[in-house]
């Protein structure tokens, strides 16, 4: 027998671009498989910090004795490098007719990520996914997640409270910065597996919306 869905409700989504509506696992792991060696790390031990943060955020955390500056510099190279590399990077299972259907009914949204504007963009176009018009860079926030601030600017610019917000997110960095800015989390994929989302999905294909009334939003997930 199908299990049941669980059913959440929201007025507006916030969603994560890697590893939630783009595969770009293949990108990610070449560079920062490369860094770690030309740095003296295991590339696991690495690839375990990597995902959701802002590159100079995982720097911080494997070299906390380089200076600030140093990691941005060095995160300016890392960025240039993934943006001149679209190669295997295809949407996530169920992403465009998820984002065909926030669009088409008319679901307030927003890109949450911790990509740069030429990251992000280069992404979703190499995935053949639309761009949303409301979206939170690495230029618009201070701090990387897991810190929350991306996610409450998100819901800021939507104008929506963020206990009316439910993330989408496959990292335990994104599913804790959710959480800390006191929003339901939907987890998408493997990643998300015990990091705390209220339900996890294997991808957005377990997901359906549904717009309801006077504004409210239907999640089927599961």
């Amino acid at each position: 027998m199908p299990a049941t869905p669980t059913v959440l409700s929201a007025r507006a989504l916030l969603l994560d671009m890697d590893g939630t509506l783009v595969n770009s696992d293949a990108v990610v792991e070449r560079i920062w498989r490369r860094w770690a060696v030309d740095h003296g790390f295991d590339p696991d031990e690495v690839m375990a910090v990597a995902h959701g943060r802002q590159g100079h955020a995982t720097m911080a955390v494997l070299l906390p004795e380089r200076s600030v500056e140093e990691n941005y510099a060095d995160n300016a190279r890392m960025l240039a490098a993934e943006t001149a590399d679209m190669d295997g990077v295809v949407p996530v299972p169920g992403a465009p007719e998820f984002l065909d259907a926030l669009i088409s009914g008319g679901v307030p949204h927003a890109l949450v990520t911790s990509a740069d504007v030429p990251l992000s963009t280069g992404r979703m176009a190499a995935a053949g996914l639309p761009y949303p018009a409301v979206r939170v860079t690495a230029e618009n926030v201070g701090a990387s997640k897991p810190d929350p601030e991306g996610f409450l600017k998100g819901a800021a610019e939507l104008g929506v409270d963020p206990a009316d917000c439910v993330v989408f997110e496959d990292s335990g960095a994104g599913i804790s910065a959710g959480r800390s800015a006191g929003m339901r989390v939907v987890g998408v994929g493997a990643r998300a597996v015990g990091q705390g989302a209220d339900v996890v999905v294997p991808d957005l294909r377990a997901v359906r919306v549904v717009a309801g009334g006077d504004g409210e939003i239907l999640l089927y997930v599961g």
